[in-house]
């Protein structure tokens, strides 16, 4: 298999596709260049089986295999564009990183990132696409997205890129002062909630509706 060519892509997973994609984000309120930049580069077909590549750069959520989603562009442009507006967070946390699109995304845009899976098939194969697009600023590993990674901490950001039906407070824990947190909350009727750590506490606002699998406490093997 040609890499560089499968990085690259071809049809409809060619830069030209992308270039697309990038323009409806501007058109949907994205104007973080970083972010934007981030989404031109990172090859969101790599993290899509085969048979679901040609749809890579359409802007919505696609299966990923065991009941796991790949995020809309959409969201994970936004949720980044929030994360490090104004500031560029040096050590993140990621819950839920899936087919490691969003963590791929981040890694240009920040310090480090650690990000945990609770699935352990998902994450073998996230780490694959790290290594083969040469990441390394992101560590990966199979834990359970309700305790975080209290040994990494404190994060300057908090990514949770699935649903809990109330914010966490573990996670809100590991969340340095001057730090974000950004995730959906909620069950039936999802927010997404934006939590900034300030000398006064948490404060809080709702971003927009959105719609997530939901986090699950505990682990999976397969």
């Amino acid at each position: 298999m040609n890499r560089g060519k499968d990085i690259a892509g071809i049809g409809m997973t060619s830069q030209r596709t992308r270039e697309r994609l990038v323009q409806r984000l501007v058109e949907q309120g994205i104007s973080n260049i970083a972010v934007l930049d981030a989404m031109r580069q990172v090859p969101r077909h790599l993290f899509l089986d085969e048979a679901m590549a040609h749809r890579a750069y359409e802007d919505t959520a696609l299966p990923i295999g065991f009941q796991q989603t790949l995020s809309q562009p959409y969201i994970v442009a936004r949720m980044s564009e929030l994360l490090i507006s104004d500031r560029t967070p040096q050590r993140v946390l990621e819950i839920g990183s899936g087919s490691g699109y969003q963590s791929a995304i981040l890694a240009s845009l920040v310090g480090e990132v650690s990000t945990l899976a609770g699935i352990k098939p998902l994450l073998q194969a996230a780490r694959k696409r790290m290594r083969q697009l040469k990441l390394r600023n992101v560590q990966m590993r199979h834990g359970d997205g309700f305790e975080g990674w209290l040994a990494q901490g404190p994060f300057d950001g908090i990514l949770v890129a699935a649903a809990p039906e109330q914010v966490p407070q573990s996670l809100l824990a590991q969340l340095a002062k001057g730090g974000r947190m950004i995730l959906p909350v909620g069950a039936d009727a999802q927010r997404l909630i934006l939590i900034e750590h300030t000398d006064q506490g948490f404060e809080q606002r709702e971003v927009e509706a959105v719609r997530f699998v939901p986090l699950v406490p505990g682990l999976s093997s397969g």
